[in-house]
């Protein structure tokens, strides 16, 4: 499994903003290794959110995003002390969820 994410979620106005920093390796399965055989692709598939049980971001990525993506965004309602979970999935079926609390 794949080592936690690194996640910060603070209020800033009237917007909760949301920073995720995922540890991935992201082969594209178009590089060689030293012998000349191709790596097989392995990337994050499926990205998704929730505040509260709730979701508040759906994303579907591809090969081209980089190793340890980082990711930020911001939704409404959110409030000091509130939950906010993060799920990915991979090619290969790998998942990993993380949660961080609102600051």
């Amino acid at each position: 499994m794949a080592d936690p994410m690194r996640i910060r979620a603070s209020v800033v106005g009237d917007a909760t903003e949301v920073k995720v920093l995922m540890n991935h390796e992201m082969e594209t399965g178009q590089r060689k290794d030293s012998a000349g055989k191709v790596i097989p692709a392995w990337f994050i598939q499926t990205v998704t959110a929730t505040h509260n049980g709730k979701p508040v971001l759906a994303a579907q990525w591809g090969p081209a995003i980089s190793k340890n993506p980082f990711l930020s965004f911001k939704f409404k309602g959110g409030a000091k002390g509130d939950k906010v979970q993060i799920t990915w999935v991979d090619n290969r079926g790998d998942k990993r969820t993380d949660e961080a609390t609102i600051a």
